[in-house]
């Protein structure tokens, strides 16, 4: 689980690092990055309504970006406010094809130490 002081939670934070942010878009998932000024990341999992109207398939979506954040954690620079879109096509996407395109979306956006 992320922990608390790691979430992106305000609409007004949210919306800043939408406006601001760097961005990097693929087939499955976009991210968006924003210096934060602080000694660790903030994160904020988007996966919208359009995607699938079952939550139970969105929240499964969320736990499988979830656990990908959390091993790559130690990996990324720290100072950083990152929110993670989903698009439709992650749907019907396998946990290690999410993975991979994750690290891939990561390594481009340069958040990597």
């Amino acid at each position: 689980m992320i922990k608390k002081e790691q979430r992106l939670r305000k609409k007004k934070e949210i919306e800043n690092v939408f406006k601001k942010g760097k961005s990097f878009y693929n087939d499955l998932l976009g991210i968006k990055i924003l210096k934060n000024n602080l000694n660790f990341n903030r994160y904020c999992i988007v996966i919208s309504a359009n995607i699938s109207k079952k939550a139970v398939e969105r929240n499964k979506i969320r736990r499988q970006i979830k656990a990908v954040l959390l091993a790559e954690e130690p990996f990324l620079k720290k100072g950083f406010d990152c929110l993670i879109i989903g698009k439709k096509e992650i749907l019907g996407s396998s946990f290690s094809v999410i993975k991979e395109v994750m690290q891939n979306s990561l390594k481009k956006i340069c958040f990597y130490i």
